[in-house]
């Protein structure tokens, strides 16, 4: 016994030796906020790491480093605790992560994140603009369900999400639909986790911005069931390097999503109820399917669109795609909208390929926006979009 009092006299007199030599006070800092979002829109983040020698805060409020987002070294106080306030911030949702001695971590403090392809970043909403649209507002609301269909081009069981406008399940209507494709590396849960996709949608019907549509969100990695962590191969490391990408395999097999929407919803099965948009690879998908499904749909987006197919590609998808785009022209549609931001990387392409519509006389509505390919444009550009469509 008395050896036993002795080992905690000891701890405890070891553990208030370590308190002093810290000189910690941890009342201090035991309720700490971050990020804390100021009346002026800036932004103060917090991270507690007393021994860390460097810490600093990254995230798309900052300017672009190549394709990295930019960062901001933090100042250690007294207690350990690292800090960084910004300077006042646009309206916007935002994505952002700590880097702990060349270690990237989330924010202890926020549970609020997001898996990016192969990443999770911490998000924060700053309101009082245009990132209104991206709050879930005291509107009516759809309902989003993640469905299972059987794909006999891919033969396999695939998932897909799918929002249906508010009013939906106890009505009769018919409804027109929007197909909305992810870039390279997403999959079905992309538009809904970081392009806000059913608040946007919500906040638009709500106003009577949009009309009311159902919104389909396929899984754009032919060779996938699902998601990571959401298919029978369970829980693996994301990657980019996926058989089939962009190689006509998806746009030979999209109408199998096409058949699968129709027959199990009340939908408008003509193309003028049909649009279809997508971001970066969902722009390459969208305009591909467009031309090599003619007479299919009514509006078309390419949001920062990727544009020609590899030219070893051998796929009768990519074959004679003039006199497809002909086809597309003489057969009418009502809308096609591209969208780039001025420092994308894919704005040369962009831009040819606007030449070469001019060329044939192809009408398109035009919208060049600042910045480069991130989610911030293609919030937007849905935004815009989506009150364009089935006027």
């Amino acid at each position: 016994m008395k050896r036993i009092t002795l080992i905690l006299l000891i701890l405890a007199t070891t553990s208030i030796s370590l308190l002093s030599q810290e000189n910690l006070d941890f009342s201090a800092v035991k309720d700490i906020i971050s990020p804390e979002i100021h009346n002026d829109k800036s932004v103060t983040f917090r991270f507690l790491a007393p021994h860390a020698e460097n810490v600093s805060v990254g995230g798309d409020f900052l300017p672009i480093n190549g394709w990295m987002p930019g960062t901001e070294q933090m100042t250690k106080d007294q207690n350990g605790l690292w800090s960084f306030t910004t300077k006042p911030l646009d309206s916007e949702l935002y994505t952002y992560a700590f880097i702990v001695d060349s270690l990237q971590v989330n924010d202890p403090n926020n549970v609020y994140y997001r898996r990016d392809v192969t990443n999770t970043l911490n998000i924060m909403l700053v309101e009082g603009g245009q990132a209104d649209l991206y709050k879930v507002n005291e509107v009516p609301h759809g309902t989003v369900a993640k469905r299972w269909y059987q794909s006999p081009g891919n033969k396999m069981t695939r998932r897909i999400t799918i929002y249906t406008p508010p009013g939906y399940e106890s009505g009769k209507k018919q409804f027109p639909v929007l197909y909305l494709l992810h870039g390279m590396g997403g999959d079905e849960e992309a538009w809904m986790t970081l392009g806000r996709a059913s608040q946007i949608l919500d906040n638009l019907i709500a106003t009577g911005k949009a009309a009311p549509m159902i919104v389909v969100m396929p899984n754009g990695n032919v060779a996938q069931e699902a998601a990571p962590g959401e298919s029978s191969k369970g829980f693996y490391k994301p990657n980019f390097n996926l058989p089939h990408t962009m190689d006509g395999q998806m746009e030979e097999t999209f109408i199998d999503i096409v058949n699968f929407i129709d027959n199990n919803y009340r939908t408008i099965k003509n193309k003028s109820g049909r649009a279809i948009a997508g971001l970066s690879m969902g722009g390459f998908h969208s305009l591909h399917i467009s031309r090599y499904y003619p007479n299919t749909f009514d509006y078309i987006g390419l949001f920062s669109g990727a544009i020609k197919p590899n030219e070893r590609n051998q796929s009768k998808v990519y074959a004679n795609i003039e006199s497809t785009l002909q086809k597309q022209k003489n057969n009418g549609y009502k809308l096609y909208w591209i969208g780039i931001g001025k420092d994308d990387f894919l704005y040369k392409a962009n831009t040819e390929y606007r030449s070469e519509l001019d060329r044939i006389g192809m009408k398109y509505t035009y919208r060049e926006s600042e910045g480069g390919h991130t989610w911030r444009n293609w919030r937007i550009y849905l935004s815009e979009f989506a009150p364009l469509l089935f006027k």
